[in-house]
C-alpha cells in the first residue's frame, strides 16, 4: 500500500442503520476536502462481514477508518467494537462511534473497549453536517493511520 502522504482517498466504513443519518453522512464527506471511498452497511452483523471479506462483501477493501453506530440491529454496535478491537488483524483500525447515546456509561465502555473516539450526533441536521466535516478535516487530513503494521 502506498505511503500515506500520498494516498488520494480514504476508504471509510460507516455501520448505520439510520438512512437519513447515513445520506447525511454521505452528503457531509461529499462536500469535504478529502475523496473518499464510504461504505456503507446498516447492522453488525453486516459490518462484521464486510470486515472479514464474508458474503456478500467477499471482495470488500479492508476500511482506513470505521464510523460506528452503537444501537445497530441485529448486532448491537458496543459488541461489534469489541470484536473488532478483540481481532488481531482488525484492532489498529481507527473507530470513531458516532451515536445518538450521550450516555456517560456508554462513554466510558467503548473507551473501554478502544474506541478511538466518542462522537455524540447532534440531533440539528445542519450541526450534524458541521461535526460531520470536522471529524474528517482531523481524521482524514492530520491523523497518521497505520496501513501496515508487524505484531
Amino acid at each position: 500500500m502506498e505511503n500515506d502522504n500520498k494516498r488520494n482517498s480514504m476508504i471509510i466504513l460507516l455501520v448505520e442503520d439510520s438512512p437519513s443519518d447515513a445520506d447525511l453522512t454521505v452528503e457531509a464527506l461529499e462536500e469535504g476536502k478529502i475523496l473518499n471511498e464510504l461504505h456503507i452497511v446498516g447492522d453488525g452483523i453486516e459490518a462484521l462481514q464486510f470486515l472479514h471479506h464474508e458474503e456478500p462483501y467477499a471482495g470488500a477493501p479492508r476500511p482506513d477508518l470505521i464510523l460506528l453506530d452503537l444501537n445497530l440491529p441485529r448486532k448491537d454496535g458496543r459488541e461489534v467494537l469489541k470484536e473488532i478491537k478483540d481481532d488481531k488483524n482488525l484492532k489498529r483500525i481507527p473507530v470513531i462511534v458516532l451515536t445518538t447515546s450521550a450516555a456517560d456509561e456508554d462513554v466510558c465502555n467503548t473507551y473501554n473497549s478502544h474506541a478511538n473516539c466518542y462522537v455524540t450526533k447532534p440531533v440539528d441536521i445542519d450541526e450534524f453536517i458541521r461535526v460531520l466535516r470536522s471529524m474528517e478535516e482531523f481524521w482524514l487530513t492530520f491523523v497518521k493511520f497505520p496501513h501496515r503494521c508487524d505484531d
